[in-house]
């Protein structure tokens, strides 16, 4: 009997000493599963994918958001259209494309102006502005939501690496027929790093989304603060054509015509 027990020590000694014991992050990788392995690189993957989004659109969002305020300001100090198309004849912003839009429109109805309502090439520059404001908050709004997707999937990711390795562990108590801890914590200890890695890649995901999402409202602000002071000066430039419409009317028939005047 002695000699069957010394057997089963030294048997226990051998499948312990096959066991992983480095229990660094990069010692219990080395160790995992190839599934558990997998896991983790994807997640490793989705957190560099993560922080690559933010600092591309923190870049691209700065660049828009100073030349929105730019625009802002100079279409505010524009005394028309032609002056605001002037000022951004060498851009090539979201907001030189509004103004240029504008124009075009404006060019368009040229011919009808002086016979029907201002109301309508107003509506017609407003429906050009807005599908540019559409655009480019469309435009300025790619990329961010693979962010959404790594922040609500990653954790589940990490908690499937989590279970498959645990199961693994579970299989390996089995064939150890033994509850020892040394044999049960590597295991256990590789699969819970597959759902650390899969939080550090979802909260920081969810965080720099509602960050980007917040600055992506602030630029749309200033894309709809654009359009209106674009709109003002087209309501100038048709006023300004209106009165000077009326005045050579006044000085060719000797007085003003009511109806032209009081026309958009």
């Amino acid at each position: 009997m002695p000699d069957e027990d010394a057997v089963l020590v030294e048997a226990s000694e051998e499948r312990q000493a096959g066991l992983p014991h480095n229990l660094s992050p990069w010692g219990m990788f080395m160790a995992a599963d190839l599934v558990v392995k997998g896991v983790m690189i994807g997640l490793a993957f989705a957190s560099f994918v993560t922080w690559t989004v933010l600092i591309a659109k923190i870049i691209e969002l700065g660049a828009v958001q100073r030349a929105v305020r730019r625009a802002v300001h100079s279409l505010t100090d524009a005394q028309g259209l032609a002056a605001a198309e002037e000022m951004f004849a060498s851009r090539r912003s979201v907001p030189a494309r509004m103004v240029h839009a504008a124009r075009q429109e404006m060019n368009s109805s040229d011919a009808v102006l002086d016979y029907v309502s201002d109301s309508g090439v107003k509506e017609r520059v407003a429906s050009r502005l807005q599908r540019a404001e559409v655009r480019a908050g469309r435009q300025i709004a790619k990329g961010t939501g693979i962010l959404a997707t790594i922040g609500s999937t990653a954790p589940f990711v990490g908690l499937f690496g989590t279970v498959w390795g645990i199961m693994n562990s579970f299989i390996g108590i089995s064939e150890a027929q033994t509850t020892n801890l040394a044999i049960v914590a590597p295991g256990i200890a590789e699969a819970l790093l597959a759902t650390a890695i899969g939080l550090v890649a979802a909260i920081p995901a969810v965080v720099f989304y509602n960050f980007l999402a917040r600055a992506i409202t602030a630029y749309r602000q200033g894309l709809s603060d654009t359009s209106a002071a674009i709109e003002r000066l087209v309501s100038r430039d048709l006023d300004v054509r209106r009165a000077g419409l009326a005045a050579n009317r006044a000085a060719g028939t000797g007085r003003t015509d009511p109806a032209r005047v009081r026309m958009g």
